[in-house]
């Protein structure tokens, strides 16, 4: 079975270790080095929540994201990533932080056992989605790959055309391209695919379920646990 859950990133450093290694071996596989996302500060971050993507038996990681929000001390990877390029992200990233509040869902990867599944593109973005409206921010940054802009699209994010060439920038590096994109306001989905809208939807009310999924190498269960221990603890 596989399993997916949610946590604050100081209260697993364990499975933070296992994140940060299965991140960095598929990044050097297609020789990227230099990626805003790629940190490890986060770790010890309480506004960091993971989103970790495992084998329920043997906990073996298969991959995941996280989904940072913005403080004094962290800022977000989008503006590292792209800020040198069109300052403009800047102003965007403070005027929602005035709002309320914002974040970024960065970090998405699987691992080769699990790759075809869709588990690094749509059930993450979906999982991001749903975590947007339990979090204290009014919006939520993704910087994408050309492969991931649908999904960002299917759940509700839309193309920041403002920025850069109509949204587009040259990164990580030169020969790649990475998509600005932004869920303006979680708790509208009228921009969400109807399938991925019921499935979100689903998941905030409750989010511990198993659904079958299906991805270009076929169906398979996946078991959520989108319950978020410790949200609300004073930091």
């Amino acid at each position: 079975m596989i399993h997916i859950r949610t946590f604050r990133a100081p209260d697993d450093p364990e499975a933070c270790s296992k994140f940060i290694v299965g991140h960095k071996r598929l990044l050097e596989l297609y020789g990227i080095t230099q990626i805003t996302s790629n940190r490890q500060d986060w770790v010890e971050d309480p506004k960091t929540v993971v989103i970790l993507v495992e084998d329920k038996e043997t906990k073996f990681v298969y991959g995941g994201a996280r989904i940072q929000i913005k403080s004094e001390k962290y800022d977000l990877p989008i503006a590292s990533a792209i800020g040198k390029y069109d300052p403009k992200v800047y102003d965007m990233i403070d005027i929602d932080q005035q709002r309320g509040g914002t974040c970024e869902l960065c970090g998405l990867w699987n691992s080769r056992e699990v790759a075809g599944m869709g588990i690094g593109s749509h059930v993450l973005a979906r999982v991001g989605s749903v975590l947007a409206a339990k979090l204290p921010i009014v919006s939520l940054f993704v910087l994408c790959a050309p492969v991931t802009v649908r999904m960002g699209k299917r759940v509700g994010c839309v193309i920041e055309t403002s920025l850069g060439n109509n949204g587009l920038f040259y990164y990580p590096k030169d020969d790649l391209v990475a998509t600005a994109m932004r869920l303006r306001n979680p708790e509208d989905l009228s921009n969400a695919d109807e399938s991925e809208r019921i499935k979100i939807l689903s998941l905030r009310d409750n989010p511990h379920q198993v659904f079958e999924e299906r991805g270009p190498k076929g169906m398979y269960q996946l078991e959520y646990n989108l319950h978020i221990p410790n949200l609300h603890d004073p930091v």
